[in-house]
């Protein structure tokens, strides 16, 4: 019995309580999320670009080292 009043409480609470969103805010925060995502995206881009480029130096300059 007490799942049955847990399920009745947390669909009450759901209907009654909770605050949901407009359609309007929705659309707001997923533009927000998806400028968000795509500044990270080329952020992580350009670290992963420079990361490649540094050690492609360091790479050359080690193998133009004559050995003794």
């Amino acid at each position: 019995m007490k799942i049955v009043r847990y399920f009745k409480e947390s669909y009450a609470e759901l209907m009654h309580k909770v605050t949901w969103p407009s359609w309007e805010e929705l659309q707001g925060s997923a533009i927000v999320v998806m400028i968000a995502t795509v500044i990270i995206a080329l952020i992580v881009a350009g670290m992963d670009y420079s990361f490649k480029e540094i050690m492609e130096f360091i790479y050359q300059s080690v193998s133009d080292t004559p050995t003794t």
